[in-house]
């Protein structure tokens, strides 16, 4: 379904058979058609491949995908994560290693042909981002190679740790570990709607099955955003804690920090019967707040944690090192729409050669604002204006994200 879909959306069909093809799958063919589920067209990918009972190692899948000489490196490593995403799965819910685990279903050859067209597919779009809705998994009972199991099966379960769910109150196995394994690798965040953008193309991927109260799709949104300025999605995770000391909620702060987050900060505030406590903040992107969610409780031991998520407007910027009487000191210049252009000196290099050449640290700030400005006169002796050239660096930076790419799990 995933690779009708980006077939359905644009991606390139030619490409794609032509990376298949390269494994060396004997008697492996694609078909894609066009059918209708629910009323509505949408494309149908069929693998057609000869019977075989092979349960397959990773090892076993990497040497496939290794006599590829068409795979380019980006579509070859995607292809392995998720692999690898299973296996370690599969290692967890049956209690054994990566390396040992013997795949069932993902190590069927359709699988193989799945993982790795969706691999190709993907790298085919350039897509800079991927957001997918909340994952359903449809209720009831499914049989496979371990028997009867309950929807979501073990492995599929595994995969979905951390994804947001949604009951879509439907009796069939609606993600399977394949389609777990290629949300949990690819999408970047999860969200309940469309993200603000212009919309490019649709596509639609089409399941075997045609029930007759729902429409079997996945559907696919790739669109171009327009965004004043920069702007992005970040989670804010809070909790109030009373009970924990000044030196644990220093060691979480740089343990928060230390693992990506984007900021950390502490806030007095007074708790119920009057008693002083600290407010925990958090902000990280959203799809790391799980890691960060499972931190914080480890650390601070708290009872509950807040999960807010929010859009914020930011500077577009970039690294600059400035000229100064005590040296070269690291920056960074921050520009958003005709405003001008900011610089801000970096604390750690200002700080070093404070330290180093026993100034101090306000003399160090001074000298960088001094050199970045001198160096600006000098570029405008030079007609080269520094605005001008952040404006340069932000048309660059909006071409770079010009496609946003929206997974709709509504089958």
């Amino acid at each position: 379904m995933t690779v009708a879909a980006l077939v359905d959306a644009g991606a390139d069909w030619q490409a794609i058979q032509a990376g298949i093809a390269s494994l060396g799958l004997p008697g492996v063919t694609l078909e894609l058609s066009e059918v209708m589920r629910g009323g509505f067209r949408a494309k149908h990918l069929t693998v057609i491949h000869p019977e075989q009972h092979a349960h397959r190692h990773l090892a076993d899948i990497e040497q496939i995908l290794n006599r590829s000489d068409v795979l380019t490196e980006n579509q070859f490593e995607l292809a392995m994560r998720i692999f690898r995403a299973v296996a370690e799965a599969e290692a967890k819910v049956h209690g054994t290693t990566v390396d040992q685990v013997h795949f069932h279903e993902v190590g069927a050859i359709d699988s193989i042909v799945d993982i790795t067209a969706v691999a190709i597919g993907f790298d085919l779009l350039e897509v800079d981002e991927i957001i997918c809705s909340p994952i359903p998994t449809g209720r009831g009972f499914v049989h496979i190679a371990h028997g009867k199991c309950a929807i979501p099966t073990p492995g599929t379960a595994e995969l979905l740790r951390g994804v947001p769910l949604v009951d879509a109150n439907i009796e069939a196995e609606l993600t399977t570990p394949t389609g777990a394994a290629i949300v949990k690798t690819v999408v970047d965040r999860f969200a309940r709607g469309i993200p603000d953008m212009t919309i490019d193309a649709i596509g639609y991927g089409a399941g075997t099955r045609d029930p007759s109260d729902y429409a079997n799709l996945l559907r696919i949104f790739v669109g171009t955003v327009e965004a004043d300025g920069e702007t992005d999605e970040v989670t804010i995770l809070e909790t109030n804690l009373d009970d924990v000391s000044p030196e644990v909620v220093g060691y979480t702060k740089q343990r928060l920090l230390k693992a990506g987050a984007l900021d950390v900060y502490s806030t007095a505030i007074q708790m119920k019967k009057d008693r002083p406590g600290i407010l925990l903040s958090v902000i990280c992107q959203p799809v790391d707040a799980a890691k960060f969610e499972a931190l914080l409780f480890m650390e601070t031991e708290t009872f509950g944690i807040r999960r807010h998520t929010l859009r914020r407007s930011k500077r577009a910027r970039a690294p600059i090192t400035v000229e100064t009487e005590f040296g070269p000191v690291e920056g960074k210049l921050g520009w958003r729409n005709d405003e001008p252009v900011v610089f801000t000196p970096e604390y750690e290099s200002c700080a070093k050669i404070a330290g180093e050449q026993q100034v101090s640290l306000r003399d160090v700030y001074r000298a960088a604002e001094i050199g970045f400005l001198m160096q600006l006169e000098e570029d405008d002796e030079d007609g080269e204006h520094d605005h001008d050239h952040a404006h340069d660096h932000k048309h660059d930076h909006s071409h770079d994200h010009d496609h946003k790419h929206d997974h709709d799990h509504h089958h």
